[in-house]
């Protein structure tokens, strides 16, 4: 069992130890072939029967699968002065073309689940793993209802009641987490979805140790002090300064639902920074009356965009001080560690083929998705850490029948006395996985490292069974 296996399952507990055992075996063979099914990842009909018994186990929860792996989390946020806590939704879309028995509806004519989890990330976007997950579907009935009915139904719901409450949710797990880590920093950071009043509420009033937090609004809310809407209200104040920002590239949305998005190409785009102090208007809420509040607000704008491109602008709600330049910076650089969590569903979905599952119930399913939670985690870890901490040993993440037969394979050479650098090893397994290293390539992301991964964990069993340093069989 590979060291970090044992680390991540260390303090499992089904109430049974078999399923501890099992767990730790499952994890194992996931995190080996993250994009294959569950029986090409097992080692025979034996074992892949014993994971659907595994996943089918009403002691197996995802609550239960991913305790373990928060304990460690917690260790390694304790490590660090500040945390970075992005939460975000991803809908997990596993409509059949022929068969849809046992799935539950997650929304838009589809079939599936919706996860919306924690993911903890560094100041320098290294993933130090997922804090707590919400795994849930629709009821198929309440989406047969009209969107005028629905709409109706939503607006006389008490806020406890709704889907969006998950986002005051989360910002309260990343509160246990800071509670958890007390010299720790921790800064719960989320996108426009989450422009909630409840949620500004929540950051301000919360006594005790907590979470700062940090918002994207898209609500140009009400600012009784100037008159005017929050936007025009910063917008009014004078330039702190100007800084440059990495843009990434972005795809133009389809529009399902969502408000439709311009296609961008990546760029350094040069922005302004405002920020306010603003008290904001309560809204309207049919199950009563909300307190006034206010937050502090950075804008950040881009002045003079490209040609044909959409300009930047961001208005970020937060608690976080921004009485300074270097303070509403600060605000900017954690904001944009939350692109981490895209990266992370990107790897969940692309790389580990949730969406391919064929568990066809919402138990297993879920307990299932949790698992492969870790193993995205785990893919995304060894990546960020590589370029974040290049000069580290290998060691650190990879076990010595890794690295050997990956330098053996790719350099065609015998591996060294003194093992290499962690950079060295993650561009040797990247080019497992068909990355170049060309100069206009850039550094590997995440889809090359899922398959060299994979393909390393098979020259590594080899390397064991085969390679030359394995004892000869002694002939009786």
């Amino acid at each position: 069992m590979e060291a970090w296996i044992a680390k991540e399952t260390r303090t499992a507990d089904f109430g049974d130890e078999r399923l501890d055992r099992r767990f730790a075996l499952l994890l194992n063979r996931l995190a080996d072939k993250p994009s294959l099914s569950i029986p090409a990842a097992c080692g025979g009909l034996a074992e892949t029967q014993a994971a659907y018994r595994f996943f089918d186990n009403k002691r197996v929860t995802p609550e239960k699968v991913l305790r373990p792996h928060r304990d460690a989390t917690l260790e390694r946020v304790r490590a660090e002065k500040v945390v970075i806590v992005p939460q975000d939704t991803t809908e997990v879309d596993l409509t059949r073309r022929n068969a849809k028995v046992g799935v539950p509806r997650s929304g838009m004519g589809r079939w599936g689940l919706f996860v919306h989890p924690l993911l903890v990330v560094t100041p320098q976007r290294v993933p130090l793993g997922v804090w707590q997950a919400e795994l849930w579907s629709r009821d198929a009935e309440e989406f047969a209802r009209s969107q005028d009915e629905k709409r109706r139904e939503r607006k006389q719901k008490p806020f406890e009641e709704k889907e969006s409450a998950r986002w005051r949710e989360g910002y309260r797990g990343a509160c246990a987490l800071a509670q958890e880590a007390p010299d720790t920093l921790v800064v719960c950071v989320s996108d426009s979805e989450s422009d909630i009043y409840e949620c500004f509420l929540e950051g301000e009033r919360r006594e005790g140790k907590k979470a700062e937090w940090i918002v994207r609004a898209c609500q140009d809310r009400a600012v009784p002090d100037s008159g005017l809407g929050l936007l025009a209200t910063v917008a009014a104040t004078p330039i702190l300064g100007r800084q440059t920002i990495e843009v990434g590239a972005r795809r133009a949305s389809t529009g399902d639902g969502r408000k439709r998005q311009q296609a961008r190409t990546a760029r350094q785009a040069s922005v302004t920074i405002r920020t306010a102090r603003v008290g904001l208007r309560p809204p309207h809420r049919a199950d009563g009356k909300l307190p006034p509040t206010a937050v502090n607000v950075v804008l950040v704008q881009e002045e003079s965009p490209p040609e044909g491109e959409e300009p930047i602008q961001w208005v970020l709600v937060t608690g976080l001080p921004i009485g300074t330049f270097d303070e509403a910076c600060r605000v900017v650089a954690y904001y944009i560690c939350r692109w981490e969590i895209e990266v992370f569903f990107r790897v969940f979905k692309g790389g580990c083929r949730v969406e391919e599952l064929q568990l066809e119930q919402e138990d297993r399913l879920q307990a299932c998705a949790a698992v492969y939670l870790i193993v995205a985690w785990r893919v995304l870890y060894v990546l960020m850490l590589g370029r974040e901490c290049p000069e580290m040993s290998c060691t650190a993440v990879l076990a010595e029948e890794e690295w050997k037969s990956v330098y053996a394979v790719v350099l065609k050479q015998k591996a060294p006395r003194t093992p290499p650098t962690l950079a060295a090893m993650i561009e040797l397994i990247a080019r497992l996985g068909g990355h170049l290293g060309r100069k206009h390539d850039g550094p590997p992301g995440p889809k090359v490292m899922w398959i060299g991964l994979q393909r390393m964990r098979d020259f590594a069993a080899d390397w064991n069974a085969f390679g030359p340093e394995r004892s000869p069989a002694r002939v009786v």
